[in-house]
């Protein structure tokens, strides 16, 4: 009911099932233009057991004891064949190498389906301080249009972009972060100029930020998608003071703050001595 209320205010037609989506697919034969998805984050009692046959596992069985690849799979499954997915899972789906979810993420990274990973920063949710990151898979990278769209994009075969989002946002309350406008907007339009949007701008690498990688690197770096592994570090403003100029500031700052440290300390042996315990102290 909240589910068909949500869609309503927002204007949308939507046709919504009850069911368990790993145990009662309500949709077993869509194949979608687009998924977005906020999945439980390392769901541990998904019934998997029952489940090892399954014929949405094409990538490698999900272990029992967390859905975060058994989602992964599910949305690929119901891809359509220019179809996009775009959702929200724990960092550990990033990296992590236990009961074989490392092998399943590597097996997808070779089929060429993940288009863009997104590292977040703490503390935006709400309901959890799991760290996150954003997946983005594209079934066809070939640069064919997308569903609605006319213009093609450009041929991205073979390369993923990372963008390292972890410095951005603002914090609303002392646990609470809130990445603004302007950063959301920035994230998008990095995605969008690099995927070769019409209007979207040039793409270049930005050091600390972003990074278009091949293939080939990501698997020198074991097939982990972290994206600080791959965007470097940022470029410092270059310091233009000469080395023998800055030694010469920073000495004298140093004795200026010698001298005023010496005359606290003369101010603060003068006040005990006044209430009688400046000779106990000699």
């Amino acid at each position: 009911r909240l589910a068909k209320m949500n869609l309503a205010i927002r204007g949308i037609d939507g046709r919504i099932e009850q069911g368990d989506t790993f145990h009662n697919d309500r949709f077993p034969d869509l194949k979608a233009d687009y998924i977005l998805a906020n999945p439980p984050f390392n769901m541990k009692e998904w019934g998997g057991e029952r489940l090892r046959e399954d014929k949405r596992w094409k990538f490698g069985v999900p272990p029992v004891r967390n859905a975060n690849f058994a989602w992964v799979q599910h949305i690929i499954h119901h891809l359509a064949p220019t179809g996009y997915a775009g959702f929200v899972l724990a960092n550990g789906s990033m990296s992590s190498n236990q009961s074989g979810e490392g092998e399943i993420r590597k097996n997808i990274i070779e089929a060429d389906l993940v288009d863009c990973m997104v590292a977040l920063p703490d503390k935006l949710f709400y309901s959890t301080q799991i760290p996150a990151c954003l997946w983005f898979l594209a079934r066809d990278k070939s640069g064919r249009p997308p569903a609605g769209q006319k213009k093609p994009l450009r041929d991205r075969r073979g390369e993923v972009l990372f963008i390292d989002a972890r410095r951005m946002g603002r914090m609303v309350d002392r646990v609470h972060r809130e990445l603004t406008d302007e950063e959301i907007q920035r994230i998008g339009r990095t995605y969008h100029a690099w995927r070769g949007e019409p209007d979207a701008g040039e793409y270049r690498d930005v050091p600390g930020f972003c990074k278009s990688a091949t293939l080939a690197e990501i698997r020198q770096h074991g097939y982990v998608l972290t994206p600080g592994r791959y965007v470097g570090a940022e470029v410092q403003d270059e310091d233009d003071e000469p080395f023998e100029e800055k030694m010469q500031r920073l000495v004298a700052e140093l004795r200026k703050q010698q001298a005023e440290a010496a005359k606290l300390d003369e101010a603060i042996w003068k006040n005990l001595e006044e209430l009688g315990y400046g000779n106990s102290a000699s």
